[in-house]
């Protein structure tokens, strides 16, 4: 099916949302046909009614640029959504899925199955040592925003992080620039520091935004929050500091001060991400510094970055690149210009592949989008079926006049076989006693060999010296067989169970040690999948997780311990003696 002409764009922020509509150019390029935006009443930080807001700006907004059932993309804001860096090791392209599964299980703050999550790696199929981006969000704070986004009547396409968003419109519109730069957007809630150095990118929510200078304000001059942000955005800037004179207004003079301390908590922040990013991360500090969102219309922030972080600081232009309509309204445009970076991020998602693609889309909707994909199937299958029944009808009559014929002939031959069946019988029953009779011996001797097979088997398994084991216990029943070597008659090792049937050897349990080496815990991982090449083990249907029961990492010991509880074929039966 081929694109759609247009598509429609929705940022979802603390304290407003912007919608947009783009459609592709010939060129190939973007074109931004329609915007539009709603400021959100209250403080973003309080505020309990928020989604109903939402919910009616989207409204109010989809009114006014004429859009009914749409299909949507929207970015959900950066504080809403874990996001995790993990570095990986050196991996095949069929083993990444698991790796990163096992890696958000273990980072995700929350039960992976209460979550939905996204990843994608990072610098490049070259990159000496891989990295992943993991995103996640509660399902249940996400179907919230998709409701308030699709109660207007819209449709969900895909949902985008704010931060990622902003990182393919920056690498859309500045293409050009090769040395390290960071992206600093000061929403209302939150400050997105986004680094970008090449292909690689790292980003960090910092809780200082817009809001945080209105709350400093309202609290310096004992008024409600409303009124200090009226006040804030009618005569608020930023206090230069240093030899500069103060405004002639006493009362606007020490907002200013209030600012400007505000903004220097911010900047503290942005210096201790920049010593992070350098040593934890191997990234080069900044060469240049853009800035964006709402709060940097501010006067004079600019002139503050430029002095505090003694770096090149200019303005992120979104639409350096983006073509404008002659029928948009080129005046609002203008004027929000540098709060439209997501939603040019959110357009170059329906233009072509970005350097980002990320995606949180509901539960809900992802069934939907699935059952849609799979409809052409559904409807080829329909028509098979009819013409298959319409077949079936047309050779009816003849097939049934055929089965007649041959019924009379098979009847001829089973009167003829009918008299051999007795005797075969007889030969089946001789069979069975004769079976009977070497069963034991036959046991006898696959006991006696099963456990120094089994061994050679495992020792077959081990592909490194960095692995071994320590202690393997045979089961039945989840419970160690061995205690009755210890204990008395009656003991775990006995051989019948409390109703008579005789126990059998249903699984073993491997523990041993694995020291420092490059896989790390991959290492264990990687004799789990040997083992699964065995015959002797039932492996097939069980995830990694509910094998290895243990795995520690992460301290100084010399040695890791490791755990494996693994299931014998239920071709195996192996008496507890």
């Amino acid at each position: 099916m081929a694109e759609p002409t247009s598509f429609v764009a929705l940022n979802i922020g603390s304290q407003r949302v912007s919608i947009a509509e783009f459609s592709a150019t010939p060129q190939g390029g973007l074109l931004l046909k329609k915007y539009s935006s709603s400021e959100l009443l209250g403080d973003p930080a309080a505020d309990s009614s928020r989604n109903a807001q939402v919910a009616a700006s989207v409204k109010e907004l989809s009114a006014e640029l004429g859009l009914k059932k749409e299909a949507v993309r929207y970015a959900i804001s950066g504080q809403s959504v874990f996001t995790r860096f993990v570095k990986l090791p050196p991996l095949t392209e069929e083993k990444v899925g698991d790796i990163v599964e096992f890696e958000a299980q273990q980072n995700v703050p929350f039960p992976i199955n209460e979550v939905v999550w996204d990843y994608q790696l990072l610098g490049g199929e070259d990159s000496v040592e891989p990295e992943a981006v993991l995103v996640a969000i509660k399902s249940d704070a996400l179907n919230e925003i998709n409701d308030a986004v699709t109660g207007p009547g819209l449709q969900t396409a895909m949902v985008d992080v704010a931060p990622m968003a902003l990182y393919n419109a920056f690498r859309y519109n500045y293409s050009d620039v090769s040395e390290p730069a960071l992206l600093v957007d000061i929403g209302a809630r939150t400050t997105n520091l986004i680094y970008i150095e090449g292909n690689s990118v790292f980003t960090r929510s910092i809780p200082v935004g817009g809001s945080t200078i209105t709350t400093s304000i309202a609290k310096e001059f004992q008024a409600p929050f409303l009124e200090a942000e009226q006040k804030k955005i009618e005569d608020g800037f930023v206090a230069l500091g240093g030899a500069y004179a103060d405004h002639e207004d006493e009362a606007i003079a020490a907002m200013s001060k209030v600012i400007r301390n505000t903004l220097t908590r911010l900047h503290a922040e942005v210096v201790r991400t920049n010593n992070f990013y350098r040593t934890q991360q191997g990234g080069s500090l900044p060469s240049v510094v853009y800035l964006c969102g709402a709060t940097v219309s501010m006067p004079y922030i600019r002139e503050f970055f430029t002095e505090k972080l003694n770096l090149p600081v200019e303005f992120f232009n979104p639409l350096r690149n983006v073509l404008v309509a002659p029928e948009a309204d080129s005046e609002k445009i203008s004027a929000e210009a540098h709060k439209m970076g997501e939603l040019v991020g959110l357009g170059l998602r329906g233009l072509s592949s970005c350097p980002m693609e990320l995606d949180l889309v509901p539960e809900s909707v992802a069934k939907a989008r699935e059952l849609t994909e799979r409809k052409p199937f559904f409807v080829l299958a329909g028509a098979c079926v009819v013409a298959f029944l319409a077949a079936a009808g047309f050779f009816y009559s003849k097939g049934a006049q055929l089965a007649q014929s041959e019924t009379a002939a098979f009847d001829a031959k089973a009167t003829n076989l009918n008299r051999y069946a007795s005797k075969i019988k007889e030969w089946e029953t001789v069979q069975s006693e004769v079976d009977m009779k070497t069963e034991p011996f036959t046991e006898a001797v696959f006991n006696r060999i099963f456990w120094v097979s089994l061994l050679d088997d495992i020792n077959q398994r081990f592909t490194s010296d960095t692995l071994w084991l320590t202690e393997l216990e045979p089961l039945s029943g989840e419970e160690p067989v061995t205690e009755s070597l210890f204990e008395g008659d009656g003991g775990a090792g006995d051989g019948d169970s409390a109703e008579g049937e005789r126990k059998m050897i249903d699984a073993i349990r491997i523990m041993g040690l694995y020291r420092e080496n490059p896989l790390r815990e991959q290492v264990v991982v990687q004799f789990y999948e040997q083992l699964k090449e065995s015959g002797n083990f039932s492996l097939e249907e069980l995830d990694q997780k509910d094998v290895i029961t243990r795995l520690d990492s992460g301290d100084d010991r010399w040695a890791q311990v490791f755990e494996m509880i693994i299931p014998l074929d239920p071709g195996i039966r192996i008496p507890v003696e």
